[in-house]
């Protein structure tokens, strides 16, 4: 399971970072590996607005906006990926590779287990 979430950096500029369900994001080292000065998760109808998704139901695919993607380099690893496809309980099982042709991301480790 491959969660998606919506944060924001210092300008307030959104950006989708993909990450294992059962992990954290270390907002402070992804800001560092990224460049910028700070990251934090965006607040539910801020993320609703910059991808068209309820909290829940977010998928990296068909955002609003387009937006900066930002995938944890071990989600790689796997040999399938479960996904969330645009709604609440929906997901999708792809190859993880598929993330890479259809999203272009830039790899980062910054999960905390």
């Amino acid at each position: 399971m491959v969660k998606t979430l919506i944060m924001e950096d210092e300008s307030a500029k959104p950006l989708v970072v993909l990450m294992h369900g059962d992990c954290q994001v270390s907002t402070k080292e992804l800001a560092r590996q990224i460049g910028r000065k700070k990251i934090e998760p965006c607040k539910p109808e801020v993320a609703n607005r910059h991808t068209g998704f309820l909290v829940g139901g977010t998928s990296p695919f068909g955002t609003k906006k387009l937006l900066s993607v930002f995938v944890e380099k071990t989600i790689l690893d796997l040999p399938l990926i479960f996904i969330n496809g645009g709604r609440r309980g929906y997901l999708v099982g792809i190859d993880p590779v598929v993330l890479l042709q259809l999203l272009d991301p830039v790899l980062v480790e910054v999960a905390l287990n």
